[in-house]
């Protein structure tokens, strides 16, 4: 692990393996790079195939810095610490693929101007994008109520997955304090060869179909598992090569 400046100079953890062609790998909200995508082998499946992953933790999560001032969550911060990364390592033919959060961070990037040559959109439906809101107010009303949600709630998993991974509340408040909705007409704005790959049990974002066919060149695809579970399937790794190396 080593570290680089993000946006505003905060210090982010970014995790490396494999050499060859760049590509930036993004995790889920509340989770790191390491649940995401060292854990069950997803980067090391790119890295044998000639990969050079590079995986932060974003601001808030896993080994990155988590400020607790509200001036360093403006709008969009998780695109501006993208951008950052991006710079600080003077990418300029990489691949970018994400995961949930990661997935909406990276959409939201493209839209913002960065082009990689090749996207991967995992965990993630049209839902997720346009009608972030209505996700977004259910994981406010959680750290509203953290520490006291019970099992039964709809709530709970979100909270124990929340202390299991050790994720500043507080923090965690103000990170999702930066995102909006994103307009359906923008995902125009997507060109470049895009996979949607989704679980067969995942709808927590929305419908991955929907969000398939509102891009201008996307191809979707379906591996086993829920939202949590897909993470740890190796069709996952197994998808992303045969995009990214097609």
């Amino acid at each position: 692990m080593e570290t680089f400046p993000g946006y505003g100079g905060t210090p982010l953890a970014l995790h490396r393996m494999g050499t060859g062609r760049p590509v930036v790998l993004l995790h889920g909200l509340f989770s790191s790079a390491e649940v995401n995508w060292i854990k069950f082998g997803t980067a090391a499946q790119l890295a044998a195939a000639g990969f050079e992953c590079l995986m932060p933790d974003l601001r808030a999560h896993g080994r990155s810095a988590a400020p607790h001032d509200p001036a360093a969550y403006p709008g969009d911060v998780l695109v501006r610490d993208l951008e950052a990364l991006i710079a600080h390592f003077g990418l300029t033919d990489f691949d970018l693929a994400g995961f949930s959060l990661g997935s909406r961070t990276s959409a939201r990037a493209v839209i913002a101007g960065a082009r990689p040559r090749r996207l991967v959109l995992g965990g993630m439906g049209l839902e997720g994008l346009a009608g972030w809101a209505r996700r977004q107010q259910f994981f406010l009303d959680m750290l509203d109520r953290f520490g006291t949600i019970r099992p039964g709630d709809p709530a709970y998993a979100a909270q124990q997955f929340l202390k299991t991974m050790g994720t500043d509340p507080a923090a965690a408040r103000l990170l999702l304090g930066t995102m909006e909705d994103t307009a359906p007409e923008a995902l125009a704005a997507i060109t470049m060869p895009t996979l949607v790959l989704c679980g067969d049990k995942d709808n927590d974002n929305g419908s991955a179909d929907r969000l398939a066919a509102a891009l201008p060149d996307a191809r979707r695809a379906v591996i086993p598992g829920t939202h949590m579970s897909s993470v740890t399937e190796a069709a996952m790794g197994a998808e992303m090569v045969a995009f990214l190396t097609a």
